[in-house]
């Protein structure tokens, strides 16, 4: 049970951080607002997504809808890209709980070999079910040090 306990309350902390960049209210009798968040690639440095998703202040439970932007601000190489997971999973480089009833926003990189192409797929998890909503955001290697012209 302590464990439990704890484990919660690190993904609670999980979403805390400096990553806010913008809070819009959605009207004066409502509790919920929209919350935009910065996020760089931990792993793909010049990549910088713009998450926004409905937050609930006084609700146990935010809602699942969230949208995401990614564009390449910075330096692409391919020694960024060799250190990426290739698997049609992915990698999640982004959490953020979003209720005390484990419910979680998350943010999977994917990479389209074929196109070379990295896949930021932005959804909402729950312990008991998942969500159908969820947003997608491409950046092409293409112009970047990254891209195989060789292709």
């Amino acid at each position: 049970m302590k464990k439990l306990l704890v484990s919660g309350l690190v993904l609670l902390l999980a979403g805390c951080g400096g990553d806010e960049v913008g809070d819009v209210s959605l009207g004066i009798l409502t509790t919920k607002d929209i919350k935009l968040n910065v996020l760089i690639d931990p792993t793909i440095s010049g990549v910088t997504c713009h998450v926004a998703s409905v937050e609930a202040d006084l609700d146990f439970s935010d809602p699942s809808d969230s949208s995401i932007a990614c564009r390449q601000t910075g330096i692409i190489s391919p020694d960024m890209i060799a250190a990426i997971d290739r698997s049609k999973n992915g990698e999640i480089v982004f959490r953020k709980s979003k209720s005390v009833l484990f419910k979680t926003m998350k943010v999977r990189r994917i990479f389209d070999a074929e196109s070379q192409t990295l896949m930021y797929l932005s959804y909402s998890t729950k312990e008991i079910n998942g969500s159908y909503k969820h947003s997608l955001s491409t950046v092409p290697l293409w112009g970047t040090q990254a891209y195989n012209s060789s292709r």
